[in-house]
């Protein structure tokens, strides 16, 4: 395990957090849950180019976010592995303590409504576009 990754481990466990990134000196950390954390680093802007993340949670379409903002290295708890082979064809490196078929949503009656929303999508940018419209489509709802 890198020094990266260790520290991204670190802080997801010692933390309140649900994800962190680290490279070198530079680590990010969020306390929202799901894909909110991500999709706000992107529409930020932010390049994590060679960055280790540490994810409670990971599924198709947190992978596909993961992708798009460029790290070199993936763990999660929990990880779907539809999301591991996102994640494989993007030649990131990944692990996880438990590896599941999908990701359920918050009250345990489905899938997560984000995994849902990405199974038939094959590319990082046309899934990016289904997460924020289906992030929209539940803020809205006051979801």
């Amino acid at each position: 395990m890198t020094k990266d990754m260790t520290a991204a481990r670190a802080l997801l466990d010692t933390g309140n957090y649900t994800c962190a990134v680290c490279r070198g000196a530079r680590a990010y950390t969020a306390t929202e849950r799901g894909v909110r954390p991500l999709v706000t680093w992107l529409e930020q802007g932010l390049n994590l180019e060679g960055f280790c993340a540490a994810d409670r949670v990971v599924g198709r379409a947190t992978a596909f976010l993961y992708c798009l903002l460029g790290v070199s290295q993936v763990y999660a708890r929990v990880m779907s592995r539809p999301a591991a082979q996102v994640l494989q064809a993007a030649d990131i490196a990944f692990d996880a303590d438990v590896f599941t078929d999908g990701i359920i949503n918050r009250q345990g009656t489905g899938p997560c409504p984000f995994e849902a929303a990405v199974m038939a999508i094959d590319d990082p940018r046309q899934a990016q576009e289904a997460i924020v419209q289906k992030l929209r489509a539940m803020t809205k709802a006051g979801i």
